[in-house]
């Protein structure tokens, strides 16, 4: 949220100096994210008035103005398109500084120009560069540019936290910077306007539980093509919204102003009174935004006696907006239930600024105050004859006392509290308070929906009394570092590995795009989100997969070309009638296997890359790779990696027709493991290095086409010798000296004994066994 500062300063004057004032809110707990200024420096700027253009005789696209500031008459040659006699438009001055240039009096092609007649674009106010910037009629001339367009503001970007929507307007800022900072508030003009008709509305609360508070009022003969006065326009400008007519800017200026979300109907579209109801099936709304929407019980609507004309909280409809040609209106004023607000928007598809005050909470005691500052706008802006205010209540949330006492916010705090600093903090939030001899019992604002146990209250005590002045106390208890099982191997431990193997750690949102479940994992049912953050944010994840593409997508859009990527994180899926959550780590190898160098011939990363680091991370366990599919990953080039005939998890290239799908170059490699069977691997343990030699021996038979290289590598080890202590498969050749229905396979066989030197007989006896195997069980030939 962005709030001019100057129009803040009209509520609360601070002593504060701006950066001081966004310290001391910052440290209250209303974060000031940054202060801006509204215009670059420049100076020796006033307003001028053109007299008189003429031709530039010596160039056919300038032209020579006579312009005044008050005074003689100056000439200045100019080149923009819209220079004509009577308009009043900024003049620098020969010396002037403007953000990229020093203006000097100069001759311009024969001509002497004294100053520059400038842009927008030229004076840092906008990017429009497309002619002068036109000034009002009434301009004062030779007023200084700064002032008159109030260019020496600053603008405050400040982010509430989602329990303060009371700070979602100046008012409520303004009351922050008194309790904080000092300063008598003030408060905005709302003094109570006389009927000048007697034209009332009916108002219906037909779900007094949505709608506890709604009123209306009737203005008629209203000038809807007023223009709005540039004071309004220009703070509705800087806390970031375009101005659009005089009464729907009145409405929004309200909003801003004292945090009362308004709307204004054309009343001659309004059949007959207003009703406050629930949607009904087969209804449709057409909004602000032209978009419609289908209506039902889980939204609350405006309505007149034939049709809705509004979602409540949310946005008006199209067919009752005020119009250029509108001549009667009614503004309305409600209180509308958080929770019946809340999430629907997104629900809808788009925010919008009275929805995000209205499912925080409005002040529902301010609603026929910020009617009447409206209605006082309108009049005098718009002209018109307002009715009286008419008004349907219900049941308001009740603001019940809450007891604070100064022993147990010493306790919680640290500090030592006077009873009369307690009660000049509870004054300086505009508390209202009983003192008794159990403490003090404080009633909290109707705008203060946070404020509802006596922790809340402590939270307020020491957000004034000031977090920086609580002093830090170290624990004097004793404490004992916890045991640290060194039987499993930690997240942090596997995290360490992936690093190790370059990759880059990554964290994302456990919920995503309905669709990424459908494509990455063939998962119709995903477990929805009820008040999902964004609409495309609206189920939680099964796995990683679709998260590491996305962020793949990122990089490339960012020109990395070679990305490893891994992300430790949660699964959620269905099971029986509740859910399950599942803990994964995920990786992503794409472009070269190895950084750029002239030392290595360029090559892109394949599944047998990522398959050594898969067997680092499960290392000393050996992993088992069976070929399988998987919805996300490639038929023909993907596995299941099991441990001990477990599965653990998923090896492959992604699938061809998501590489399409997501406009993929060519093919990432993918992993995912279950972290939770990673965590009880076995650590890395110490084993004395025997100082006997090794002897390493090959093995190269033909077996059948059909016989898995896997196969007759578990047959291998599960025979082998004592003195066996590695085998491992290193060459699969098909071709030229072998039959087209076999296949030559060769292994690495590594003899070893620990407590002495093998022999010749011992080593072939060994070979011997291992041939045997392979002849019994797989008909296989030693190669020769």
């Amino acid at each position: 949220m962005r709030i001019s500062e100057n129009w803040l300063r009209t509520f609360v004057d601070s002593p504060l100096a701006s950066r001081e004032l966004a310290d001391a809110l910052t440290m209250s707990g209303l974060e000031v994210e940054q202060i801006d200024p509204v215009a670059p420096p420049f100076d020796k700027v006033v307003v001028a008035e053109v007299r008189e253009v003429r031709k530039h005789p010596g160039a056919d696209r300038l032209t020579v103005c006579r312009v005044s500031t008050g005074g003689a008459l100056l000439e200045v040659v100019c080149g923009a398109p819209n220079a004509r006699a009577g308009i009043r438009v900024p003049l620098a001055q020969p010396g002037a500084r403007l953000p990229a240039a020093t203006i000097a009096q100069a001759m311009v092609r024969g001509v002497e120009s004294n100053g520059m007649l400038c842009s927008a674009s030229e004076l840092g106010l906008s990017a429009d560069a497309s002619g002068l910037l036109i000034l009002p009629d009434d301009a004062p001339l030779g007023a200084d540019l700064r002032g008159y367009l109030d260019l020496n503001d600053q603008l405050f970007t400040i982010r509430p936290t989602p329990n303060r929507g009371d700070c979602l307007s100046v008012l409520g800022v303004a009351r922050e910077v008194a309790a904080v900072a000092g300063g008598a508030l003030t408060y905005a003009d709302a003094a109570v306007v006389p009927a000048a008709l007697s034209d009332r509305i009916e108002i219906v609360l037909e779900d007094e539980v949505g709608c506890s508070r709604y009123c209306g009022r009737i203005v008629r003969g209203v000038n809807a093509r007023a223009p709005t006065p540039r004071w309004m326009s220009q703070r509705l400008e800087r806390s970031g919204v375009r101005s659009i007519s005089a009464i729907v800017d009145i409405t929004n200026y309200v909003m801003f102003e004292l945090g009362q979300p308004m709307h204004a109907f054309d009343l001659s579209r309004i059949e007959g009174g207003i009703r406050v109801r629930r949607g009904r099936s087969g209804e449709r709304i057409k909004l602000l935004n032209e978009q419609e929407v289908a209506l039902g019980a889980d939204l609350l609507v405006i309505a007149d006696h034939g049709k809705p004309i509004a979602l409540a909280g949310i946005m008006g409809g199209f067919d009752s907006a005020v119009t250029p040609d509108t001549g009667d209106i009614l503004l309305e004023s409600a209180f509308f239930d958080p929770a019946v607000i809340a999430g629907r928007s997104r629900q809808l598809g788009f925010d919008s600024e009275s929805s995000y005050r209205f499912e925080r909470g409005v002040d529902f005691a301010a609603t026929v105050h910020a009617l009447e500052r409206a209605t006082r706008l309108v009049v005098e802006i718009c002209g018109g004859r307002p009715g009286p205010v008419c008004e349907a209540t219900a049941d308001v949330p009740p603001r019940l006392p809450v007891r604070l006492r100064r022993e147990r916010a010493q306790r919680l705090l640290g500090i030592e509290l006077s009873g009369q600093q307690i009660a000049d903090i509870l004054r300086r939030l505009g508390f209202a308070y009983d003192t008794r001899d159990d403490g003090y019992w404080v009633t909290p604002p109707s705008y203060r929906f946070d404020l509802a146990m006596e922790t809340d209250l402590i939270e307020e005590v020491a957000r004034i009394h000031g977090y920086d002045r609580i002093p830090v106390s170290p624990p004097t208890a004793p404490a004992a570092m916890l045991p640290a099982s060194e039987a499993r191997v930690s997240a942090a431990a596997l995290r360490a590995r992936m690093v190790a193997r370059d990759y880059q750690e990554i964290i994302s949102f456990s919920f995503v795009d309905r669709q990424w479940e459908t494509d990455f994992y063939g998962n119709s049912d995903p477990v929805a989100l009820a008040n999902p953050i964004a609409a495309n944010l609206n189920v939680m994840r099964s796995g990683l997969i679709a998260s590491l593409v996305d962020c793949l997508r990122l990089n490339l859009s960012r020109q990395q070309e070679r990305v490893r990527l891994f992300e430790v994180g949660c699964g959620f899926a269905r099971a029986g009638s509740g859910y399950e959550q599942m803990n994964w780590l995920g990786g992503l190898a794409y472009g070269d296997a190895v950084r750029e160098q002239w030392g290595a011939v360029a090559r892109k990363v394949d599944f047998y890359d990522v398959k050594s680091d898969v067997e680092a991370l499960l290392f000393p366990r050996i992993a088992r790779f069976e070929a399988a599919g998987h919805p996300a990953l490639h038929p023909g080039r993907s596995a299941k990696v099991s441990l001990e005939g477990a599965p653990v998890g998923w090896l492959g290239e992604l699938h061809p027709k998501l590489i399409q799908g997501y406009n993929l170059p060519f093919a990432p490699i993918i992993c995912e493991l279950n972290l939770d069977v990673l965590s009880g691997l076995d650590p890395i343990r110490y084993r004395e290095f025997s100082r006997q030699p090794l002897v390493r021996r090959d093995l190269s038979v033909e077996v059948a086409e059909s016989v898995g290289a896997q196969t007759l590598l578990d047959a291998l080890k599960k025979a082998a010798p004592v003195i066996v202590s590695e085998v491992t498969l290193f060459d699969v050749y098909r071709g030229k000296g072998i039959d087209s229905d076999k296949k030559s396979v060769a292994f690495r066989v590594v003899l070893h004994d620990t407590n002495k030197t093998l022999t010749d007989a011992e080593v072939e006896a060994a070979m011997g066994q291992l041939l045997r195997v392979l002849q019994e069980q797989f008909v296989a030939t030693l190669r020769k």
